[in-house]
């Protein structure tokens, strides 16, 4: 991020930060979501902090970008039945508001949860014949996921499915080779996209796991 701010600032330019996966991790002892000029979460219900439907939020310090998301989000308008610029319905409604502010107060605690079971996987997994994920000393991730990669991915899914251990590919279809965008004619220009896409693979991860849970599946993946 410091990269980009400073060539944020040497062009003129905004920076946005995508941070849907990242609600409490930091960044050089600072919050992600306050890096740049703006950020956008996502409370999907199976993310860090999710809702019990679909919702988001923008966080700025910027107050006329503020103001201007304010009134994207409700039909353009801050006045009701005025309409000074072009907007869309997307506000958050009170009920997922209500479940997010309860939730939040739980954050700290359900990713410290978080951190303790990916500390488990990282320390148990090492002889497991997997490429484990890498923490720079400067970043305080919140473990979203824990993703794994290996060249025999599809095969060890099958196995952990057989015991019982459910996985999930985070993506197994990268954005340039979806249909959307064929015209565009990308098929051979991210090699490095199409490898991670056929080896990653996400593990069980989330606060209501427990120990037994945890230890059962590092043994599957041990064996």
């Amino acid at each position: 991020m410091d990269a980009i701010n400073a060539l944020a600032e040497k062009y003129d330019l905004k920076v946005l930060e995508d941070a849907a996966q990242a609600h409490g991790a930091n960044y050089k002892g600072k919050r992600v979501g306050g890096l740049g000029d703006a950020a956008g979460f996502s409370f999907y219900p199976g993310k860090n902090l999710g809702a019990l439907g679909d919702g988001g939020a923008i966080t700025t310090n910027d107050i006329e970008l503020a103001n201007r998301l304010r009134m994207l989000r409700n039909y353009g308008s801050t006045i009701k039945y005025e309409h000074p610029i072009a907007g869309s319905n997307s506000r958050l409604d009170e009920l997922q508001a209500a479940f997010l502010s309860v939730k939040l107060a739980i954050l700290e605690s359900d990713n410290q949860k978080r951190r303790q079971i990916a500390a488990l996987y990282s320390a148990d997994l090492q002889g497991a014949e997997l490429i484990l994920p890498r923490v720079p000393e400067w970043a305080d991730p919140v473990w979203h996921l824990y993703v794994v990669r290996t060249k025999a991915r599809d095969a060890l899914r099958s196995r952990l499915d057989d015991l019982g251990v459910g996985t999930l590919i985070h993506y197994p279809k990268p954005p340039h080779l979806q249909p959307a965008y064929s015209s565009l004619g990308l098929e051979d220009k991210f090699p490095l996209a199409s490898v991670l896409a056929n080896e990653v693979l996400s593990l069980p991860m989330g606060p209501y796991l427990n120990g037994d849970q945890i230890n059962y599946v590092i043994e599957a993946l041990t064996i």
